[in-house]
């Protein structure tokens, strides 16, 4: 399985936004789970940030 490609179906909708939009449905589909990959990766590091300062004693104690 290649971990690169996400398979959908192009339903009518897909087809229509993509086509509106001057994309072919398989750009589309890409840049919409881009934007949702950065989305959750931003919350991933915010979350991070948030315990490092919480735990920052512990952090220094363990020489991270």
């Amino acid at each position: 399985m290649n971990r690169d490609t996400v398979t959908l179906p192009v339903t009518p909708d897909l087809a229509d936004l993509a086509d509106a939009r001057g994309l072919g449905a398989d750009e589309l589909a890409a840049e919409a789970v881009r934007r949702y990959v950065d989305g959750e990766a931003t919350r991933v590091r915010f979350q991070a940030m948030r315990l490092a300062k919480r735990h920052q004693r512990l952090l220094e104690r363990l020489g991270a």
